[in-house]
């Protein structure tokens, strides 16, 4: 059996009963390390399950997925993700090659950040297309995103917007020379992506457009949702680029048309009740 197991927001605890019992009673177990992180260690979590974990970094994952199955139609392995198994980031491959193999699997759900986001208040019905929004580099600066969340706006509807997470990355001259040679862990905060939002506003205006988003348009931060030190902040789209959340990861929300109670929610963190409130009230319905 392949085991796909949700390893929840927080730290090692916060692995479902179900989820734990299957990681103890299996052979090989496997921890899914480039598209999210926990509070904790790899360390935390073998103490915590009892098990020794694997790393798999997306080149195992993507290129060296039969040896995650290997065996697995004799013995029972464990392919364990944060947040939910299908939550921000499918592992659809997994499954459709067990499956060819004759593998049986089991999805072991958890919390993910796609559900977790209703902690600021923002009703999950509301929310349209969620989007990702990716580091930009000098010579690669990519708008998709923008037009997304316009579009979600349009319809009334926020916006989650997943941040880049940059783990095990190599330089162009690295890559190009075949080194293996990798760069530091990057992970995008509030603080960049709103300054990347703000840059793509002052760009469409050069071009004669007025866009939908502006920098008084109500944005909430989040960061390291699920875990005990979680911080929220709501305010404007300008104040997202020097609001204070500390460490990874980070969330952005853009807000559509919000209800009278999501505006009393998003009060609750306001970075400044003053110029929120004058700028959110235009927005309800």
């Amino acid at each position: 059996m392949l085991y796909l197991v949700g390893l929840g927001l927080g730290d090692a605890k916060d692995i479902t009963v179900k989820g734990l019992e299957a990681v103890r009673r299996c052979s090989r177990v496997y921890l899914e390390a480039y598209t999210s992180l926990l509070t904790v260690g790899k360390e935390a979590l073998e103490e915590f399950y009892g098990k020794e974990l694997t790393l798999a970094d997306r080149e195992m994952v993507e290129q060296e997925a039969d040896s995650i199955l290997e065996e697995a139609d004799v013995c029972d392995v464990a392919f364990l993700v944060v947040g939910d198994p299908f939550g921000a980031t499918t592992h659809s491959d997994l499954v459709l090659r067990a499956v060819k193999l004759g593998i049986p699997y089991k999805v072991i759900h958890n919390a993910s950040i796609m559900n977790a986001v209703g902690c600021c208040g923002l009703q999950l019905y509301n929310f349209g297309e969620t989007v990702s929004i990716v580091f930009w580099t000098d010579t690669w600066k990519p708008e998709s995103f923008f037009d997304k969340i316009t579009k979600n706006r349009q319809n009334g509807m926020h916006t989650l917007c997943l941040l880049d997470i940059k783990v095990k990355e190599q330089s162009l001259e690295n890559l190009m020379k075949g080194r293996k040679i990798y760069e530091p862990p990057r992970y995008m905060s509030v603080n960049q992506a709103a300054e990347q939002l703000l840059g793509i506003i002052q760009n469409r205006r050069l071009q004669g457009e007025e866009p939908e988003i502006t920098e008084n348009t109500v944005c909430v931060g989040l960061a390291r949702v699920g875990a005990l030190d979680q911080k929220i902040a709501s305010g404007t789209l300008y104040q997202m680029a020097t609001v204070e959340l500390g460490g990874p990861l980070h969330s952005l929300i853009v807000t559509g048309t919000m209800h009278p109670l999501e505006l009393e929610m998003l009060k609750l963190f306001s970075v400044d009740s003053s110029s929120f409130e004058n700028n959110a009230c235009q927005r309800t319905t």
